[in-house]
């Protein structure tokens, strides 16, 4: 986690536990003693606030003697001198100051450990499930103690003290509530047993373990809970239990769980008269399954990696019956719209192109040519980035069978296998932006909301290639509004990073606009996407330093170790180039491969632009000029979730370092 610079040094500060300071390599800076870590105590409380030195004194003393604040002078200074052991004397302090009255601590909210962690538990109550759990348990590992420990019933410390630990009690209660969401409701009983011994008065901590007793099979342990709860809070307290606890109870004893949305719902009972109903291996059972898949995947992140797992498992299925017509219709029917170009999984990608060839050679002449057109449909969408000619083709022929047939759903998936193959040289914003088009108004007429929200994202990331950024923030907003209605959780990831990158394609400072990406960033921990989380930040916070000729640096501190993820042949050249590593630069420069036909060509030439620049690399100057050329009057910005500026100023860059 980056703590505060100071100069060279950086420094941590801790309160969840004994009050503590850290260097930027971790090791604790000594803070003398306890007088001095009661100053640092009572500064950090202040939230960057100025305490006034009487104020100070009053604090540290109940009855200052004299020269107390000569004392306190002297504890200030030393702490200065711990905390900033390479500033020059009589050259002003930068992190603990001289203010009117009295001090205050310029603390970075990154670097002190309560702070972070209230962050934390902040951004895990509006998060998915998953990426709450994260957060959580990451933020968990921060306390070391008792909040301010050895300070906490001083009266200055007391109000901050209960309230941290107030935040540790509720974080205990959100992780279980994110494993329960997650369906691993055995993982959260053992955690919530010890938390209710220690702090019986809890009562939702007692209704989450019942429900966690009773999700996992335990219905007697979870009735009794709840009664020991509703009894302890009678018997000792005078109080009745909660509605919600009283509900709870009731709930157990007809074996329902209403805030479980898998039991006794209509979805359930559907469910269960089918599972009746249909025999494990018909062919019923197994089409139905890929619309389950299908719908599964749109639910967001957990939603979207289970129906990428079970769904080779239903195409190899269905070949095992050597039914081409039912392969056909398992690997096609999944028509789930796609927006990034990078895969999420390579391999799984290949199987089912593989099969969805296997399916097209075997079908009889007289199969359906729409079941044709999807087969087609999914060779072109998971062949994405590829670049094999037979792709495009794939995508082309389903796009003519689709109008032909004059059938809308049919259409609006074909023209996502277009879109997606829409990428064999730079500049083609304009043509993507009217598959977009096309898209949005042809869902609109035919209720496929779906389709419009792949439409209107797709119009985004043209529009912003094409600088219209008013156009696309009117397509991100209308797709918020749809996944709203219709329960996408996935749509914000896109709309979010266009928000962060439209910041940072503005007139905003390289600082604004690296903060802007990382918030935005917060969003992709867990979201089911691999092709879209990895390597994304630093290569988004690498560009826009690039493009604003400002030394990457800053990127390569040591202990963000960024991952670079699929993107690093295409950085690994420019990290090189502005350390000064020539032969490296060249050398990593011959390696690196052909940007990928997606959404990140632009970009990536950009950077294999900047380390040619750097070090006089005329050839590869050369290639990157004719690969951007044909996107002279576009931005690098066509993924709408990062940007390397405006295409024009590269070409004058290379025409400046290599004229033609």
């Amino acid at each position: 986690m980056r703590g505060e610079a100071v100069g060279r040094v950086r420094v941590e500060f801790g309160t969840l536990g004994s009050v503590a300071a850290w260097d930027g390599e971790g090791a604790p800076i000594g803070l003398r003693g306890p007088r001095h870590r009661a100053v640092l105590a009572r500064l950090l409380i202040a939230r960057g606030r100025v305490v006034p030195v009487d104020r100070l004194v009053g604090d540290l003393w109940v009855a200052p003697p004299e020269g107390a604040v000569s004392a306190l002078r002297t504890f200030v200074a030393a702490l200065r001198r711990a905390l900033e052991p390479d500033r020059a004397p009589r050259s002003p302090a930068r992190l603990l100051v001289t203010e009117g009255p009295g001090y205050a601590l310029r603390a970075d909210p990154q670097s002190v450990d309560a702070w972070r962690f209230e962050a934390a538990l902040e951004s895990a109550s509006g998060a998915a499930p998953g990426r709450a759990l994260d957060l959580l348990d990451e933020a968990s590992h921060w306390w070391r103690g008792p909040a301010l420990a050895g300070f906490e019933d001083e009266s200055w410390a007391r109000a901050e003290h209960t309230r941290l630990e107030e935040l540790r009690l509720t974080a205990v209660e959100r992780r279980a509530e994110a494993l329960l969401a997650l369906d691993r409701p055995s993982e959260a009983v053992p955690d919530l047993e010890a938390h209710t011994a220690d702090h019986p008065w809890r009562e939702d901590a007692w209704r989450l373990m019942a429900l966690g007793l009773y999700r996992s099979g335990r219905q007697a342990d979870a009735l009794a809970v709840v009664r020991r709860a509703s009894g302890m809070l009678r018997d000792r307290l005078g109080l009745e239990p909660s509605p919600r606890l009283r509900r709870l109870e009731a709930d157990l004893l007809r074996q329902r769980d209403e805030s479980d949305p898998r039991t006794d719902q209509p979805w359930s009972r559907a469910t269960a008269a089918w599972e009746r109903a249909v025999t494990a291996d018909s062919r019923a059972r197994l089409e139905s399954t890929v619309s389950l898949l299908r719908e599964v995947a749109l639910t967001g992140p957990t939603g979207l990696a289970a129906a990428r797992e079970q769904r080779i498992a239903a195409i190899d299925a269905a070949e095992q019956r050597g039914d081409p017509e039912l392969t056909a219709r398992v690997i096609g029917d999944h028509d789930v719209p796609a927006i990034w170009t990078r895969s999420d999984d390579p391999a799984l990608a290949s199987r089912v192109v593989a099969a969805a060839e296997r399916a097209l050679a075997a079908l009889p002449a007289d199969a359906s040519d729409a079941v044709r057109a999807r087969l087609l449909t999914v060779m072109a969408l998971e062949s994405r980035a590829t670049g094999e000619p037979r792709a495009r083709r794939a995508a082309e022929e389903a796009e003519r069978i689709a109008r032909r047939l004059g059938d809308p759903t049919l259409l609006a998936f074909a023209l996502n296998g277009v879109y997606m193959q829409c990428f064999d040289r730079t500049g083609r914003a304009p043509a993507r932006d009217a598959i977009g088009a096309e898209l949005v108004e042809l869902s609109r007429l035919h209720g496929l909301s779906g389709f419009e929200i792949l439409g209107r994202l797709i119009r985004v990331q043209a529009r912003s290639a094409l600088g219209d950024f008013a156009g696309a923030d009117e397509h991100a907003a209308a797709a918020d509004r749809l996944a709203e209605r219709h329960e996408r959780p996935l749509v914000a990831v896109f709309t979010g990073g266009y928000r962060a990158m439209r910041r940072a394609a503005g007139d905003t400072s390289v600082a604004e606009s690296e903060a802007a990406y990382r918030e935005a960033a917060e969003q992709l921990g867990s979201t089911g996407m691999p092709g879209v989380e990895r390597g994304l930040l630093p290569l988004a916070l690498l560009c826009l330093r690039v493009w604003r000729r400002t030394p990457p640096e800053p990127v390569l501190d040591p202990d963000d170790r960024p991952d670079w993820g699929p993107y690093a042949p295409w950085v690994q050249p420019v990290l090189l180039a502005f350390r000064g590593q020539r032969e490296e630069a060249v050398e990593a420069l011959r390696r690196a491969p052909e940007p990928p036909p997606d959404l990140l060509a632009e970009a990536l030439w950009c950077l294999l632009s900047a380390a040619a620049i750097e070090i006089g690399d005329r050839e590869t100057m050369s290639r990157a000029r004719a690969a951007l050329e044909p996107a002279a009057g576009e931005l690098a910005a066509g993924s709408g979730m990062l940007t390397a500026g405006p295409i024009a100023d590269w070409l004058a860059r290379l025409d400046a370092a290599a004229p033609r």
